[in-house]
């Protein structure tokens, strides 16, 4: 597999770790559905500076190339801008990410506990990060609920927290096959076999995946098996768990 090196940001560039969402990974592929004999190659891979400086020298040589860049982990094609010199597109890069830090705020997993223009709190309960959403539920669910020490909250707190921990390794599962099917929809669609691999993948027929993926550009199936890890790794658990 032909990559750019993953590490810090090439000499010009942003260094990693200066811009939002900079701990995300990236991956890009010269162009989708085997147009070229370079059509499947992966080009880059790394934090998005990284990702990005490489791309727009890729694109240097590569003028009429059409790369396809993703989420390295969801396999969301990400929109990049790779007009003008490297400074341009980092430029927008960096605005994208601040647009995407700012709007996703109210929407993320760990929002801020609290503004650090924020008057000092007085005694009292302290705060839980907690965020206000809208619930809507039958009302035996909440006259249930209201029954339940702690009120409605805190029962759904630990519903929730309950629910995170025993289907942990099915929503991992789950997640990873979402990914797979993205990356390889995109960039195997129209390969030998893709079908049966689609098919062998929701089976969780590691076996058949591999066989079945056997004739896709090098870099496309290495990457699709890498993200069919832990897909293959649950069906494992399972199968240990019937015999024991």
């Amino acid at each position: 597999m032909n990559t750019t090196d993953a590490g810090p940001a090439p000499a010009g560039g942003s260094p990693a770790g200066d811009t939002p969402a900079s701990n995300r990974s990236w991956i890009a592929f010269a162009d989708a559905q085997g147009v070229s004999e370079q059509a499947s190659e992966c080009v880059a891979e790394g934090d998005p500076t990284t990702v990005a400086t490489a791309l727009r020298a890729w694109l240097d040589q590569h003028p009429d190339s059409q790369p396809l860049v993703f989420d390295a982990e969801s396999s969301n094609v990400i929109e990049l801008d790779l007009r003008g010199s490297v400074e341009d597109v980092l430029e927008r890069l960096t605005a994208l990410q601040l647009r995407a830090r700012d709007s996703g705020a109210g929407a993320s997993d760990t929002p801020p506990v609290s503004s650090p223009a924020e008057p000092p709190r007085g005694r009292g309960r302290p705060r839980l990060g907690v965020v206000a959403r809208e619930v809507t539920l039958l009302p035996r669910h909440w006259a249930w609920l209201s029954g339940q020490p702690g009120g409605a909250s805190v029962a759904l707190r630990k519903l929730v927290e309950r629910a995170v921990r025993e289907h942990r390794d099915a929503d991992r599962e789950r997640t990873a096959q979402e990914s797979v099917f993205r990356f390889v929809n995109a960039m195997a669609g129209n390969a030998p076999g893709f079908e049966d691999a689609v098919r062998a993948l929701f089976a969780r027929d590691r076996a058949g995946f591999s066989r079945y993926s056997g004739a896709w550009p090098p870099d496309v199936r290495a990457h699709a098996l890498r993200l069919s890890a832990p897909v293959f790794a649950g069906a494992r658990r399972d199968t240990t768990g019937d015999d024991a």
